[in-house]
Order: structure tokens, then sequence, then C-alpha cells
């Protein structure tokens, strides 16, 4: 079959690989569209690859064309998504249902074979299957959406309060449907592009903000009648709004980040004190696990893709292209702020 293998930094090639064999308890994914995610720009164009030649990709959906012995979850015809990690299932925190904390885990398309590549297998419980209504690349959506669940579950969310999603990118847009599916009063999205807040309001939030503005911050004093948000979502994994989290949180409010930071992050005493002060609870979210395996957050994000609830727009996808143009889609994020969305591969 063809992949997109990865050979060193910035050595991307389209060539032909060995089919994968199935073992008992797997099921071959013929892949029919895959995402690329931020880990794996920093694999490809930096040095952050765990080894090579490595096939990477793990945001994809397909059809299932073959399975293995004992599987009866799945059939060859099913619509799939795949969850990625495949943790040890022995260690204290794969029995305690902890997956995203296994210390043995594997993942496809970081560490063993991914979905850059006509097929890919995988367990037969890492396939979840979807609706046929639902598209192949809204089925690539599936991890985004279940990481963005995963941070709800892990700030133990209710509904009836004001919300504030910090970040518009596709993280934070499915995490602003989340606590709307799950109750909340208002839904306020920040970014610095209007483009990404105008989707947020499409998507379903209430408000949206420019943090560009000057005024932001006492706007948010007056909307929420100088109280705060009673949960706060980091998103983008940045200075800015990391900070920006703790100032705008009420008193004891729930802050979560679900974004992942790349640089050092320094808080001023007077900043840091916002914590004690308002005595919030801060709390990180790691992927998309929960028992029993994979968890609530694929099976729910199935259902309401399916139902609707949970909304897709084409507008997410920036550029679809065929697996053999899969280096001109990572040369895409070498113009810094070009790409405004994801960048998918899909293969006929």
């Amino acid at each position: 079959m063809k992949a997109a293998v990865l050979h060193g930094k910035d050595d991307l090639r389209y060539e032909e690989v060995p089919m994968p064999q199935l073992s008992d308890g797997e099921v071959l994914i013929k892949v029919r569209a895959t995402g690329i995610c931020g880990s794996d720009i920093s694999r490809v164009l930096g040095n952050a690859a765990h080894s090579y030649p490595i096939v990477l990709g793990h945001e994809f959906s397909g059809d299932v064309v073959e399975v293995g012995k004992e599987v009866t979850g799945v059939k060859v015809g099913d619509r799939v998504s795949g969850a990625p990690l495949v943790p040890c299932m022995k260690c204290d925190d794969c029995e305690q249902g902890n997956y995203s904390q296994c210390r043995k885990y594997t993942f496809i398309g970081s560490r063993i074979q991914g979905s850059f590549a006509e097929y890919v297998k995988l367990p037969e419980k890492h396939a979840i299957k979807f609706d046929p209504s639902i598209s192949y690349e809204q089925g690539a959506f599936f991890e985004p959406s279940t990481v963005a669940l995963h941070g709800i579950n892990c700030a133990r969310y209710h509904g009836g309060e004001d919300v504030a999603i910090l970040g518009g990118g596709t993280i934070g847009l499915f995490t602003a449907q989340w606590a709307r599916i799950y109750g909340a009063k208002r839904v306020f999205v920040f970014d610095i592009d209007d483009a990404r807040l105008a989707l947020a309001k499409k998507l379903g939030a209430d408000i949206t903000m420019n943090t560009l503005d000057k005024e932001f911050k006492e706007t948010i004093k007056k909307l929420t009648r100088n109280k705060g948000f009673g949960f706060v979502f980091e998103t983008a994994g940045v200075d800015v709004t990391m900070k920006l989290a703790f100032e705008i949180a009420a008193n004891k409010a729930s802050v979560c980040f679900i974004g992942t930071p790349s640089k050092e992050l320094i808080f001023t005493p007077a900043l840091f004190e916002n914590m004690n002060r308002k005595e919030f609870t801060l709390t990180g979210s790691w992927m998309s696990y929960s028992a029993p395996f994979p968890g609530q957050e694929w099976q729910l994000t199935a259902h309401y893709f399916g139902t609707g609830a949970l909304k897709f727009d084409e507008s997410l996808i920036y550029k679809k292209l065929p697996l053999s143009e899969s280096k001109n889609g990572f040369a895409m994020y070498k113009t810094p702020g070009l790409v405004k969305g994801k960048v998918m591969f899909v293969n006929e």
C-alpha cells in the first residue's frame, strides 16, 4: 500500500510500504480521511518523532475491510473512527481506568504505524462505529472532540454557569459545544481571529470576544456583573490565555488547561495569587479516555454527531488534499498564520 513515511526532519516521502497484517482481535481500516494534528507538525517539521521511519496520523476515519479472529463488535463495511491510544491495561493507572496516565502505552500514529496511509490496523475496541449519515471528514474529527469532552469531565463540569473558552481553534470550538450541550448558562469564546469567532457563533457560542480589543476585560466585568466565569477552559496553550484564565475565573471557579504550552510560562506573584484568593480549582487535561475503554468521550461524540447536537462545519477544514500531497500539506505550516483550521488528507 501507499503511505506518507517520515524518514527524518522534514523528510516525508509518499512511498510503498507493507500492508498491515492482522492479529487476533484486530481490524483493518481503509482510511478515508485523516487530519494533521499539532503534534504531527512538530514531528514532521521539528525533531519530535520517537523513531524513524514512521507513519504518523491519529485523527482518522474509514471503513472496516477485514476483521481478525475473535472480533465480534464490528464487521466488514462498518464506518468507524479510531481511538489511537493503546494502553497496557495492566499498570495501576490502567486498572483504575486512568488510561491517559498509562506509562507503558503505545500510540497509533506516533509509536506504531498511523493513518497517513491507505490502511491502518487497530484493536477492535479502538474502532468506534458511527452512523453512515456522518461524513468521513466529520469522522476524522472524533479525536479532537473527545479531547474537548475529556477536559469538560476533568473540570467536573456542571450546567448553569457562565463558561469561558480561551482559544477558538478546533479543540476550543468543540469545548464550547460540549459546554453548551451540558447546560451552560452562556458560552463565551475568546480569540484574536474574527473568522474563528464567527465560526464559534455559528456553532452555538452565545458571546464572542476578540482579545485584541483593549476594552474586552471591562466588557467581561459588565456581562458577568463583575463575577467572572464559573468554568474556564484554556485551549490554546499560550502564555496570554493561560494567564488570562487566572484573571477571569470567578470565586470558587473551575479552571482547566487543555492546551499544551510549548514555551516557558512565568506568573507574577499577584497574578498567581488569584488562585489563592478566589479559591478556584485548577486542573489539567490529557488526551481523551475513561473507563470502560475508550470511554464516554468516544461514545458520546458518536451519539451527538449522529443527532446533530454536536455540530460539524466544513469551514473547520482549511484544505483537503490527496495523501500523495502530504508533504505539501505540512509545508503550509511553514508560513505562520496561513492555516486556519484542519489540513486533511482524503483517500478515494
